[in-house]
């Protein structure tokens, strides 16, 4: 699946999780899957979990994240 399609997923309404990144407006934040990936849990586990999601949400997640990361410079806070 092309990138576009891919962020198509991820959608953002003020009246859903109070605006912040969702999957295709189901009150799945983007942030609590990539948590869930962070913590060890493979796609096919949270697929299991969330039967709403595809398994393009979470590339789809994925690609968000990169895209956020993708910034020229990062200041260190000590």
């Amino acid at each position: 699946m092309e990138e576009v399609s891919l962020l198509k997923r991820i959608t953002l309404d003020p009246k859903i999780n109070h605006g912040k990144p969702t999957l295709r407006g189901l009150r799945y934040p983007v942030h609590v899957i990539l948590e869930l990936l962070a913590s060890g849990m493979t796609p096919e586990e949270i697929l299991a979990d969330f039967p709403d999601l595809e398994p393009e949400d979470i590339q789809a997640c994925l690609l968000f994240a990169a895209k956020l990361s993708d910034v020229g410079t990062v200041l260190r806070v000590a």
